[in-house]
């Protein structure tokens, strides 16, 4: 009996550590991509040591592991059609690798709500981090020019744009307005009123540094999401679609990008359009098999109908379904969509069982982000970001954690009932 209250608390002390683990993973994912993959490595082999330990396979079946099987197919097999296999293979193993491993590591450990609340409140504390840290870069100053994320001559005014920890303004707008998604589900949902003062702070924090950045992608992503809690939740928050860029317009270097939305006349709305046009033929040659993962760089000077300047190197479509479709093909491209789409369709289902506010809240947060993720795929591809591409691979991870949670307890009801049962057919 000793031997094995000795064993079943190594398993609780393993746990902890690969808890612990995923917490570090999820918290320094935005700060530092290094440290979280640390973390990430040494959660996954405490896993799997604990696995080897009790001799249990603990890699049961997820939803959509025959999708991801698809994908992961599909990748390896565009590995063919690279003209480097050598790095196709390297990269793909390196960043596929990472992502799934994040992916089975969050959903066969995260069981119950407890966890998926301290893993939602890491990286909340983190996003808060990253923001701050991109006023401190405002009020430093970025020159914007210098790295040639502005057309000078479109926007003169335009001297500052931050990104704070994610090497880029587009990088950390989308990171920005994907957690901003989740914490006005999160806040929407909340009942106590210094709980709501605090997710409002924080949206506004978030919303504060996602104006510096200057993305104006980011900002369409933005309204969308807005537009999804006004259908979804209150209609009166469509009103900040009105209120919001009228404020914005107040300030000139806004009110510019604001304006070139609709009137894209700048050298980087040129060049989306010549890369796109460029990723379209590379698709209509390779339609099934793809170019190769990771191999758009090496096959662009090719393909080059604008730029004409083999110095320059580009390294992905800014969009992200064609990217996707030029490198894996339109199978590739197909099953990624079909795994984005289920993960967020579940979680629109999880919506309509009984949960606790801030679960349902989270649900929510978790549709309209992926949603968000979708539609700035359409002007950009920022899952080209390891960052960003973990945090994608998380938010699906943690749609499958609640699930499971919800399951758990339905379980443990029903056994707690059957119990009861039987305790009463003895007494009787």
């Amino acid at each position: 009996m000793n031997k094995a209250l000795h064993t079943q608390t190594n398993f609780d002390r393993l746990n902890l550590l690969i808890d612990a683990s995923i917490l570090a993973v999820v918290f320094f994912l935005p700060l530092s991509l290094d440290i979280a993959t640390t973390f990430l490595v040494t959660g996954s082999l405490i896993w799997f040591g604990k696995m080897l330990i009790s001799r249990t396979w603990e890699l049961g079946r997820l939803p959509f592991d025959h999708i991801l099987a698809l994908l992961i197919l599909f990748g390896t097999l565009s590995i063919a059609a690279s003209p480097d296999r050598f790095f196709s293979f390297y990269n793909y193993g390196h960043l596929m690798g990472r992502y799934v491993l994040l992916y089975y590591l969050v959903s066969h450990n995260v069981k119950s709500f407890e966890q998926i609340k301290r893993l939602v409140g890491a990286l909340l504390a983190s996003a808060v981090i990253v923001s701050l840290y991109g006023f401190y870069q405002y009020i430093l100053g970025v020159d914007a020019n210098s790295f040639e994320w502005v057309d000078a001559q479109q926007f003169p005014d335009l001297k500052v744009r931050v990104f704070s920890t994610l090497q880029n303004p587009n990088l950390l707008a989308g990171f920005l307005v994907t957690i901003i998604a989740i914490a006005i589900g999160l806040g929407l949902q909340l009942t106590a009123g210094d709980q709501k003062v605090s997710m409002l702070a924080l949206v506004m924090v978030l919303g504060g540094c996602l104006v510096l950045t200057y993305s104006r992608g980011a900002w369409v992503s933005l309204a969308v999401v807005i537009g999804a809690y006004g259908i979804l939740y209150d209609r009166r928050i469509l009103w900040l679609l009105l209120v919001g860029p009228a404020v914005m317009l107040c300030f000139s270097e806004v009110s510019s990008r604001i304006v070139s939305i609709f009137h894209p006349t700048d050298t980087s709305s040129t060049l989306r359009l010549a890369l796109w046009h460029s990723t379209l033929a590379m698709i209509g040659d390779n339609p099934f098999s793809g170019i190769g993962w990771g191999a758009y760089w090496l096959v662009y000077p090719q393909y080059d109908f604008f730029i004409n300047d083999e110095s320059t190197v580009i390294f992905h479509a800014h969009n992200m379904y064609l990217h996707l479709a030029a490198e894996t093909g339109l199978p590739g491209l197909g099953a990624f969509v079909a795994f984005m789409y289920c993960h967020a369709h579940t979680a629109a289902r999880l919506l309509r069982e009984s949960h606790p506010a801030w679960v349902h809240g989270l649900l929510t947060g978790l549709v309209v982000a992926i949603l968000g993720l979708a539609v700035s795929g359409l002007t950009d591809h920022i899952l080209f970001s390891i960052q960003l591409s973990m945090l994608a691979w998380l938010l699906f991870a943690v749609v499958i954690a609640v699930k499971q949670a919800e399951v758990g307890i339905q379980t443990k009801n029903s056994y707690n009932v059957q119990q009861e049962k039987n305790i009463v057919e003895r007494n009787t």
